[in-house]
């Protein structure tokens, strides 16, 4: 491809390059570089891609995209924003593949993997239709898995498992979209015919500084997309939909102004059921997923099959065989008359939503287990031992994934915001000792939520992640208590 042609939507304010010239790759990380790579030299929050502009030559590539002009003899094109130009450039690199697609864009705190996953269920279910799915559990196209380290992937590797889907026939894209991508540019240039706002609540202020410019981040979205889908129950929804450069349609469990209205919701410990009632149609709604969030992520999946242009009785009609996500209030075989739950909720939010949930189907006694992440948002952690106190008959305050903070301090700053005695909480650093802890003292009727790690198999420490599925771990001290006896 020519640098020009490459280039074309970036904005250029000087060059020492020939617009002709054939690049045949891009990259942002020297350490991949190869002959002919036009080397996009992005300033990073540890580390500067100019610093490494040398290395890239060195390796042969062809020209360097960057915001101050080297002085090492390489053609260059400087630009303002290099993030903004990656992902334009990514786009046209790889001929614009979402523009082939219908691309649907979920952001919000909670519950975007689960509608994700709901949504492409929803949408495979008509003739036709293959679906590529992004999101924290990982990449599928159809009904291949690929890992994958981010929510929402850098934007080369994004348009890259564009083209990927589009080769192989994906007639839609449903993906999170992450507030660290809108912020940092991953997203730029893609054009979402349908985005989707869940909810906000405290999460990645580390990161954001603020709610407020949390909340700023998510709202770009609305930015690059035809139809906007908003959850009216949530405080944050209006300030979302201030400036939303789309048709904005609306959902709620309790504002009758929604345009989509939950009526009559019953709630069990075997799902959810309500009548979906908007404007011109009436559609009878299950889920098989408990708890009044699967209400909101049912309405979620609903009003964005409408936008779709999709009736709302079939839109019902999909959702009723549609089954759970793996780490999403994910049952896991037990050896007794209790039940052993995992799930991902790793903010205050999440966490009081699943304990409310367990807390209304439990006979005895609601045992949570959880931790909080090193190196993130450190005001949840106190937020998050309040919640456990509050709806949990045991609480074991345990590991997550530490990363470079001290584990022990990490559960000192959960402890802090338990009002009773800490007598009354269990800590056990080590968080296999801690599952095999909880199981040992369940009781008949008893319900164990293991929280926080959800379909992650591993623990970060330091900067290593270790093997650890907590799948596994329940299963092999089950058959070893099996064994003991």
């Amino acid at each position: 491809m020519k640098l020009r042609d490459l280039l074309e939507n970036v904005d250029v304010l000087e060059s020492t390059a020939d617009p002709e010239l054939e690049i045949t790759g891009v990259c942002y990380d020297s350490r991949a570089a190869k002959p002919g790579d036009l080397f996009v030299a992005v300033r990073g929050f540890s580390s500067d891609g100019h610093a490494y502009i040398p290395k890239a030559m060195e390796k042969g590539a062809a020209a360097v995209l960057c915001e101050t002009a080297p002085n090492c003899g390489i053609p260059w094109v400087r630009t303002e924003d290099c993030r903004l130009g990656l992902a334009l450039a990514s786009r046209a690199f790889f001929g614009d593949p979402a523009s082939e697609m219908t691309m649907i864009g979920i952001t919000g705190t909670n519950g975007k993997t689960t509608s994700s996953y709901l949504l492409k269920h929803l949408l495979e279910s008509r003739p036709g239709t293959k679906v590529g799915l992004i999101g924290t559990n990982g990449v599928m196209i159809g009904d291949a898995f690929i890992s994958s380290e981010r929510t929402t992937p850098e934007s080369y590797e994004l348009h890259r498992l564009f083209r990927e889907m589009a080769d192989a026939g994906c007639t839609h894209v449903v993906m999170e979209v992450s507030s660290h991508s809108l912020s940092l540019k991953r997203v730029a240039g893609i054009r979402y015919d349908v985005g989707v706002f869940t909810n906000l609540t405290q999460d990645h202020l580390d990161f954001h500084g603020s709610m407020e410019e949390y909340a700023a981040a998510k709202r770009l979205l609305f930015r690059q997309c035809a139809v906007g889908v908003f959850n009216l129950d949530d405080p944050w929804a209006t300030f979302m939909m201030e400036d939303a450069a789309c048709t904005a349609r609306t959902y709620s469990a309790e504002d009758n102004a929604a345009d989509l209205v939950a009526k009559d919701i019953r709630l069990s410990a075997s799902g959810v059921r309500f009548a979906a009632v908007s404007e011109s149609e009436i559609a009878l709604t299950r889920l098989a997923i408990p708890g009044m969030f699967s209400v909101h992520n049912a309405l979620c999946v609903l009003a964005a099959g409408q936008a779709l242009g999709i009736p709302l009785r079939d839109c019902a009609a999909a959702l009723q065989d549609a089954k759970g996500v793996k780490g999403r209030m994910e049952l896991v075989p037990s050896d007794g008359d209790y039940a052993i739950l995992i799930d991902y909720a790793h903010t205050p939010d999440a966490l009081e939503n699943v304990l409310k949930t367990l807390k209304s189907v439990t006979s005895g006694r609601l045992i949570v287990l959880f931790g909080c992440g090193g190196d993130r948002d450190k005001g949840k952690r106190p937020i998050m031992g309040a919640i456990a106190e509050q709806y949990a008959d045991v609480c074991i305050v345990t590991s997550d994934n530490p990363r470079t903070e001290e584990p022990m301090q990490i559960i000192e700053e959960i402890l802090a915001g338990m009002k009773r005695s800490r007598a009354s909480a269990v800590t056990i650093c080590d968080r296999i000792e801690a599952i095999h802890w909880a199981i040992d003292k369940a009781a008949p009727g008893d319900v164990i939520l293991l929280a926080g790690k959800g379909h992650e198999d591993y623990q970060e420490v330091g900067h290593e992640k270790h093997h650890m599925d907590e799948r596994e771990l329940v299963a092999d001290y089950l058959a070893e208590r099996k064994n003991a006896r």
